[in-house]
C-alpha cells in the first residue's frame, strides 16, 4: 500500500491566507471612503488572522511528535501576535473604529512582509460577506459563554 500525502497542509493554508491578508490591506489602504466593502475587508482581516493563528498548532504538532520542543515553541512565539491583533481588528471592525484599524494595518503588513505579492489582485474578493460572518461568529461566541 502506498503512502498518503496530504497536499493541503496548514503551512500552505497559512501562506494563502497571508497573501489574501496582504492584498486586502493593499486594497483597503487604496480606498478613499468607508463603504460596505471596506467593512467586509476589515472583518476579513480579523477572520483570516484567527485562522492563521489556528493553523500554528496544526503545524507544530509534527515537531512535537519528534520532540522538537524548542522549535515548536519558537514557532508559536513567532505567531502569537496573530491572535491578539485579530481580536483588536475584530473590535475595530465591529465598532467602526477606523482610526484604530489604520494603526493596526501597518503593524500587520510589517509582520507579514516576507511574502511576495503579485502586482494585481489574483485572489479575487475573498472578503465578500466577511462582516456578516464575523457578526454571526460573535453571536455564537456569546451564546457559548
Amino acid at each position: 500500500m502506498s503512502r498518503l500525502i496530504k497536499t493541503d497542509t496548514a503551512g500552505k493554508q497559512r501562506t494563502q491566507l497571508i497573501k489574501a491578508v496582504m492584498i486586502t490591506i493593499r486594497e483597503l489602504a487604496a480606498k478613499k471612503q468607508i463603504d460596505d466593502e471596506a467593512r467586509d475587508m476589515a472583518a476579513f482581516l480579523s477572520l483570516s488572522l484567527t485562522v492563521i493563528h489556528n493553523t500554528v498548532d496544526e503545524s507544530v504538532r509534527a515537531w512535537e511528535k519528534r520532540d522538537y520542543w524548542v522549535k515548536a515553541d519558537q514557532f508559536r512565539m513567532q505567531w502569537a501576535w496573530s491572535q491578539t491583533v485579530a481580536a483588536k481588528v475584530r473590535e475595530a471592525a465591529l465598532l467602526n473604529d477606523w482610526g484604530e484599524l489604520a494603526l493596526l494595518m501597518p503593524e500587520i503588513a510589517n509582520k507579514l512582509n516576507t511574502v511576495k505579492l503579485p502586482k494585481s489582485n489574483t485572489v479575487g474578493k475573498p472578503w465578500t460577506g466577511a462582516l456578516a460572518e464575523l457578526k454571526k461568529r460573535g453571536v455564537a461566541d456569546k451564546m457559548a459563554r
